[in-house]
């Protein structure tokens, strides 16, 4: 690493970390960060140490941005996904919030016609049924169905699936690559609600996922339920001129 890079590098790490706290202390949910401007004039720094500094804040939830006003500060009760193919967990982890999960049900069942056809199997193929309540510092954030085809993921049991499944695939070689994803508003059922820690009827986020592995070969189903005034999801969309 040349003398330059070293001190880019430094550049980048103090304008972070000054961000971060004045995020914790002076600047409030919703709060405008400084212009690319102020912030060059204030730190001394180049305006591509800026977006690098301000990108990583954005990448943990720390900020987000409004298309022609500008950066704000997230609220930190709710939880902003982006559409990278990433775990709960690891979406916990990156907040620095601890994830956990409480198994509701495991079995090992044969897949029906819905979940056959998702999955490209068989009906009456083996997969693993897990439905899971997921939290985030003890608070549930989630009601999650998942599939799993076990001829292509190997045998599961409780202790398995209790933490990351992403963590628990990689370890056995099955790699997830992408997936197709569905977004929609609803609301929770009395069930649902007193899972979630809500009233019934409470507005909810319903996410129906099939992730592939880097082959295109489906290797997970799920259905998720997410509170909706804890979670949210974010997506960069583009303008596309004739």
């Amino acid at each position: 690493m040349t003398a330059n890079t070293g001190k880019t590098a430094w550049k980048h790490e103090a304008l972070y970390t000054a961000l971060r706290a004045e995020i914790g202390s002076t600047l409030r949910p919703h709060d405008p960060l400084p212009s690319e401007r102020e912030l060059v004039a204030r730190f001394g720094v180049s305006r591509a140490t800026v977006r690098q500094a301000v990108g990583r804040l954005e990448e943990e939830g720390l900020v987000y941005r409004a298309q022609g006003s500008g950066t704000f500060v997230a609220d930190p009760a709710t939880i902003s996904k982006s559409l990278a193919l990433t775990s709960f967990s690891e979406d916990m982890r990156s907040r620095r919030l601890t994830p956990d999960s409480r198994l509701l049900d495991f079995t090992l069942t044969e897949a029906g016609v819905a979940v056959a056809r998702d999955l490209s199997l068989s009906p009456g193929a083996e997969v693993a049924h897990i439905r899971r309540l997921r939290l985030a510092d003890g608070l549930p954030m989630c009601i999650e169905e998942v599939w799993l085809p076990t001829e292509r993921v190997g045998e599961l049991d409780a202790a398995v699936v209790g933490g990351s499944l992403y963590g628990a695939l990689g370890a056995r070689g099955v790699q997830p690559h992408h997936a197709d994803q569905v977004i929609a508003a609803t609301v929770v059922d009395a069930d649902q609600a007193a899972l979630l820690g809500v009233a019934p009827y409470s507005p909810a986020l319903r996410v129906d996922r099939i992730t592939y592995d880097q082959a295109g070969v489906a290797i997970e189903r799920a259905e998720s339920m997410y509170r909706a005034d804890r979670y949210d999801f974010r997506i960069t969309v583009i303008r596309r001129t004739s």
